[in-house]
């Protein structure tokens, strides 16, 4: 290893281990125990997502232990051989320039890195296997072996197991071939990875097959949403998102070098260029598309991240490169204070309404005020709605007494059904969602007293809870599993 190259490696290591340690102190988000409940009946579908999310916290809590840190343990060690990954993919792609180094320091700079190295949600392994798939591309974009499109094609497979917007991966591809590289449409080594990629996917299809291709349904349902009267709305949202999970500075050099790339494509064809563009034009475009009906999570663009932090990296004008590492400055401090904040609860932000609050804290509180109000009733079991708030229960509960999860999310599952017949249990659900019960699932309702999530002194939700049965005939709820 160069000399130079020490400081670098240093940071990347002393990064992992703060990763690791925040990942270790800071409570779940509803969604991580809800994919914690999924790696306790695996299955190759889930009604969201594709299953390695569950994969990789299985095998987190199998290395480790059925707590925080087992829950997102591969989490921090994805990012750094992500980062080791992009490092090599930029200085293959822009030689001579260090734009590996530059490339590298952007994406860990920004917030969506911060945040998902040290969470564990589908994006975690998606934005792994998108990097290995592009540091595979770009070997071959650079005249290395033909055998690299097989590594493509498995790391685009392992990524349409993480998430189904891994499906940008294969047209991306396709789009890189046709342009710059069209003789590679008669080579084997290309349909033999697209091959692989598709084996890899095929149980996530056989289980869409098996259950009314909900998963499938779901997420391609959202291209059809048209509402141009609120699409400027959305697409500032989209705008402010972005500049948020990205970080200022480094959201102008993100969308600098996707322009540029999509400038010399156009020009020259260069392989390089061509393939950063063909990663992150198309899946940028049906967001922008998807924005005109509807809401794009500020998560989802993250994906082009790591083409966007290549194609800044080969900025050349001096006033890109002067913003480079002022912008990393930025994000690294940005991740640093909400790093701060979720692990200690300092400062505190908007009172009950801090974001970071709601999500991640009170939630054994509220597992223990649900104990008490069961037992306070006499009932059987705790029911819960929605899936976030029951997974959280589960992960969270004292005694071990059932959690059934009530609604759709549980019903493609393997987890067993509820059996609670005519027992009575309190179910537990959002005040602001009205006084009813679904009398499908529920009946005999009786309003008990409210409780309140709190984290140090702060209400931060507030629950109805009522005393009921399960509705006659098959419960969609699930019983949920105990840590």
């Amino acid at each position: 290893m160069p000399r130079w190259m020490t400081w670098p490696v240093a940071g990347l290591v002393a990064l992992t281990l703060v990763r690791l340690w925040v990942a270790a102190v800071t409570p779940l988000a509803p969604d991580e125990a809800y994919y914690w409940v999924w790696s306790r009946a695996l299955a190759a579908g889930y009604l969201d997502h594709p299953p390695m999310v569950a994969l990789w916290i299985r095998a987190g809590t199998a290395l480790g232990a059925a707590d925080p840190l087992g829950v997102r343990l591969l989490g921090p060690f994805a990012a750094a051989l992500g980062t080791l990954l992009l490092h090599d993919a930029g200085n293959r792609l822009f030689p001579g320039r260090n734009a590996g180094l530059t490339a590298a320091v952007l994406l860990n700079a920004t917030l969506a890195m911060g945040v998902g190295a040290v969470v564990m949600t589908p994006d975690t392994p998606l934005l792994l296997f998108w990097t290995a798939t592009m540091w595979a591309a770009a070997r071959v974009a650079t005249g290395g072996p033909s055998a690299w499109w097989i590594a493509a094609g498995l790391s685009a497979g392992l990524a349409g197991l993480s998430k189904y917007t891994a499906a940008f991966l294969p047209i991306g591809l396709g789009l890189y071939i046709l342009i710059a590289s069209p003789g590679w449409t008669r080579r084997r080594e290309p349909w033999l990875g697209a091959l692989l990629a598709a084996l890899l996917f095929l149980p996530v299809v056989i289980w869409n097959a098996q259950n009314d291709w909900i998963g499938l349904l779901r997420q391609g349902g959202r291209v059809a949403n048209w509402r141009p009267e609120r699409a400027l709305g959305f697409i500032a949202e989209l705008a402010a998102g972005q500049l948020g999970l990205a970080t200022p500075g480094i959201a102008v050099l993100f969308v600098a070098g996707i322009v540029l790339a999509v400038a010399m494509t156009a020009r020259t064809r260069d392989p390089a260029w061509t393939l950063l563009a063909a990663l992150s034009v198309p899946p940028a475009l049906v967001f922008l598309q998807h924005a005109l009906g509807d809401r794009v999570q500020g998560n989802w663009p993250a994906m082009i991240y790591p083409a966007a932090a290549v194609a800044a990296s080969g900025l050349t004008r001096r006033v890109w490169r002067r913003l480079v590492w002022p912008s990393a400055t930025l994000g690294f401090a940005i991740a640093a204070m909400l790093y701060i904040h979720v692990t200690t609860g300092w400062p505190a932000l908007a009172g009950g309404r801090d974001p970071m609050a709601r999500q991640l804290f009170g939630w054994a509180d509220l597992a223990s005020q649900a104990e008490a109000a069961r037992q306070a009733s006499g009932a059987t079991f705790i029911a819960a709605e929605p899936y976030g708030i029951a997974a959280q229960l589960a992960w969270s509960s004292p005694t071990g007494a059932p959690v059934v999860g009530a609604g759709p999310h549980w019903a493609p599952t393997t987890l067993p059904r509820d059996a609670t017949g005519e027992q009575r249990g309190i179910l537990i659900r959002p005040e602001r969602y009205g006084d009813t019960p679904n009398p499908a699932e529920w009946r005999d309702a009786t309003r008990l007293p409210d409780i309140a999530r709190s984290s140090d002194g702060m209400e931060l939700e507030r629950y109805a809870v009522f005393l009921v049965r399960a509705a006659n005939g098959p419960s969609a709820g699930a019983l949920l599993p105990h840590r």
